[in-house]
């Protein structure tokens, strides 16, 4: 796989991707470099000079604070050296060269995950970064804890001259963190939201619903990109030859229940949400967010290339791009609309497991002592968390540093909540397509359709039918490695 070259705007989500699930290598493209020296030279002492240990020290976390998983850290890693990539941060090209060596080598810092409740904690783990960089600290290499500078000897890495980095410039704000977070979240999200369009096929014909709802001319008379979008997959799931579909049409049923009808105004929605936010992470992953910023004045024709020939002239400006009330909507926002999926996701559920004619209770086998799937409606319980952890983070703000920072949201808390949201979305919608493919079985010999074949063939690759209760959390991990994995979502390509 080529290199990806950092410069600091056109870094996108598939470039995040692959840098931390793929390990694509990463480098400072040589014309960013030279804007990067040219800010560097401007900079000034007074403002960005020498690190303090001391300082930094300060605010690496507590002990009781989890370590960020590794590909979080990664990403953290790749999108603080595309921010500095892009030449507004006084800061010398040795601080990105040894950001993308780390990732490279897969030297990975122990960072902390911030606090839920302390906003001013959201610059520990650049603060922890930045240890590590310099030697200090903790960091894993190839599942290993190990000092930091013990990993960056086996790596083959020097680490930073603490006399050489301006560590000010390097833990001043938290964004890079907290874009992290969202940045992956709404990976995770494409993938749960694609998964649920097929899952929610199969409870339709597990349910012998109808697809009427599902017609190309309702969702152009209320053209939302996502629900369009929804309702054409609906479409291509359902799509051929189906057993199940004629059975129904011989019953006349005509409505289903909103939890099914409703599925492209509940998902088309859940989808616009994921576009806007995509929209804002994009412009994050490619911007300067710390403060000061350097300007340099534009190269006069002649000018040497690099610092050194003559003075760089330029303006060293205070603003506000630190503040990361951007992001803090965003990891709300991203909350939010994986609450509502996981919400009817769970109402489906409900459906499938609640006796009706001709159907047995909890989709058992048989009656008696076999409790079929009862436990799956567990799922109502992460609801009811996921609604919880939904309430906004970014509405909240506690003033620090003597009021001068008197507007501080708590998007550390968002972040942290919309992890486990994440998590709960997909365990809920690996409940549901267990159930439905459950209540699939109880349907044969008449079969879904062909796409829907895959997906019930798929998930019974790795949970065998429930014919006698049993604990049913191997099955539920599995179905939710088959989401996480894009195997489910990849029947809609």
């Amino acid at each position: 796989m080529n290199a990806l070259k950092l410069n600091g705007n056109d870094l996108t989500l598939n470039d995040l991707r692959e840098v931390v699930y793929q390990r694509r290598p990463v480098l400072l493209e040589p014309h960013a470099r030279i804007l990067v020296e040219r800010a560097w030279a401007l900079s000034d002492e007074s403002i960005a000079g020498e690190g303090n240990i001391d300082a930094l020290a300060s605010k690496t976390g507590k002990p009781a604070d989890p370590p960020l998983p590794e590909s979080e850290t990664r990403a953290l890693m790749l999108l603080r050296a595309n921010s500095l990539a892009k030449g507004y941060s006084g800061v010398p090209p040795a601080v990105i060269d040894t950001l993308c060596e780390m990732l490279n080598r897969a030297v990975h810092p122990l960072i902390l995950s911030p606090g839920l409740a302390e906003p001013s904690r959201e610059m520990e783990p650049l603060a922890q970064l930045v240890l590590t960089m310099i030697g200090q600290g903790e960091a894993v290499l190839e599942g290993k804890r190990l000092t930091a500078s013990e990993a960056f000897r086996q790596a083959g890495i020097a680490p930073l001259e603490t006399e050489s980095i301006k560590t000010a410039s390097l833990a001043n704000n938290g964004a890079q963190a907290l874009l992290a977070t969202g940045t992956l979240a709404l990976l995770a999200a494409d993938t749960l939201v694609d998964s649920a369009d097929v899952i929610a096929a199969l409870a339709l014909d597990a349910l012998q619903g109808t697809e009427a709802a599902f017609d190309e001319r309702i969702h152009k008379a209320r053209p939302h990109a996502g629900q369009i979008r929804t309702a054409a997959n609906l479409r291509r799931m359902l799509e051929g030859e189906n057993e199940i579909r004629k059975s129904r049409q011989e019953h006349g049923k005509v409505r289903n229940a909103y939890s099914l009808c409703c599925v492209p105004q509940v998902h088309g929605a859940v989808r616009d949400t994921l576009e806007h936010c995509r929209q804002v992470l994009e412009i994050e992953m490619n911007s300067a967010v710390d403060d000061p910023l350097i300007f340099p004045a534009p190269k006069q024709v002649g000018a040497p290339q690099t610092p050194g020939g003559q003075p760089v002239q330029g303006e060293i400006i205070f603003g506000g791009n630190l503040h990361s009330q951007p992001l803090a909507f965003v990891l709300d926002f991203l909350a939010i609309a994986l609450a509502a999926l996981a919400g009817i996701s769970q109402r489906r559920i409900e459906q499938m497991v609640q006796p009706k004619e001709g159907s047995p209770v909890f989709a058992a086998s048989e009656a008696g002592l076999n409790f079929g799937l009862m436990m799956v409606q567990t799922a109502a319980a992460l609801v009811c968390e996921n609604q919880t952890l939904a309430i906004p983070a970014s509405v909240d703000s506690m003033p620090e540093n003597g009021n001068k920072e008197d507007q501080v949201p708590t998007q550390a808390a968002a972040a942290n909540k919309l992890r486990k949201v994440v998590d709960n979305t997909r365990a809920i919608l690996a409940l549901e397509a267990l159930t439905a493919a459950q209540a699939l079985d109880s349907l044969l010999p008449l079969r879904t359709s062909k796409r829907g074949q895959q997906a019930q063939t798929l998930i019974r690759t790795v949970a065998a039918r429930v014919e006698n209760g049993r604990v049913l959390a191997t099955d539920i991990e599995r179905v939710s490695a088959l989401i996480a994995e894009e195997k489910l979502a990849a029947i809609l390509w």
